[in-house]
């Protein structure tokens, strides 16, 4: 088996990252940065978020696995106190694979080719100068006019992310949705939104049709993306999925009660 590992470059990850690319070996592994079965992330979520865009070419081969070196995340929840328990279990292929659903994100131009990106979290959209004017369009018919900061389109796995900070909903992540959240509308006696987070099935799509000609800040997951000549935006759940090697229960409601419930 081939493997890869991504770092958060801190001391601590560095040092794991190295004892573990040490151990697979010795278990007879092949490390191989270019087209890995399995891919380890020590640090947190944003050092998986950082692998998964590094290796989203590969979504139908590639698994991932990881040890958090912080906080417990959602995407590592493995101590690195485990290390040695993960790297046997990895050895034997003692895992099983789970697919989570993924964002698609497609931007038009009226004068350019359309981009095409792949978010695990989620993607938002704003405006750098002024409030953020878009028609939403739910399956082709239009919904509201958007005015506010900005809009969030979540994936489930992502529903805990900057969704969550936002008023959005938990998703349980084996759901193939989507969810479009606002970013602190305006709403008053002459502008309206349903100032609700608004959850899609699979076969449902949103699109965002520009009111005005402007410049638009994007984010997908971590990249941070200026988008101009936009003649609309569309948000599907992907075709691709994520996929996590699992190696022991870990049940999402007990994750979202340990991280945003429990005590220390």
């Amino acid at each position: 088996m081939k493997f890869s590992i991504q770092s958060r470059r801190d001391a601590q990850s560095n040092e794991l990252m190295e004892l573990a690319k040490t151990y697979l070996q010795d278990f007879g592994l092949t490390y191989d940065e270019e087209t890995p079965e399995i891919v380890v992330s020590i640090g947190g979520d944003g050092t998986l978020l950082h692998a998964f865009h590094r290796y989203a070419h590969l979504l139908d081969q590639v698994a991932f696995v990881g040890i958090h070196t912080g906080h417990l995340g959602f995407y590592a929840d493995w101590k690195p106190s485990e290390l040695e328990k993960l790297v046997l279990s990895i050895a034997k292929k003692d895992f099983n694979v789970v697919e989570y659903p993924l964002l698609e994100v497609k931007v038009e131009h009226h004068n350019a080719e359309s981009n095409t990106y792949l978010a695990l979290n989620e993607a938002t959209v704003k405006s750098p100068d002024v409030t953020l004017v878009m028609d939403v369009e739910l399956n082709g018919n239009q919904f509201e006019r958007f005015r506010g900061d900005g809009l969030c389109v979540s994936t489930p796995s992502g529903s805990t992310a900057y969704n969550k900070a936002l008023g959005g909903a938990i998703i349980h992540p084996t759901l193939a949705a989507l969810q479009v959240t606002e970013i602190a509308s305006i709403n008053n006696r002459v502008f309206r939104t349903v100032g609700s987070p608004l959850i899609l099935p699979a076969h449902h799509h949103c699109v965002l049709r520009p009111v005005n000609e402007q410049n638009f800040n994007m984010t997908v997951d971590h990249l941070q993306i200026t988008q101009g000549d936009v003649k609309a935006i569309a948000f599907n759940v992907a075709n691709e999925k994520v996929r996590f090697a699992r190696f022991r229960p870990f049940p999402f409601w007990e994750r979202v009660h340990e991280s945003f419930v429990a005590n220390e």
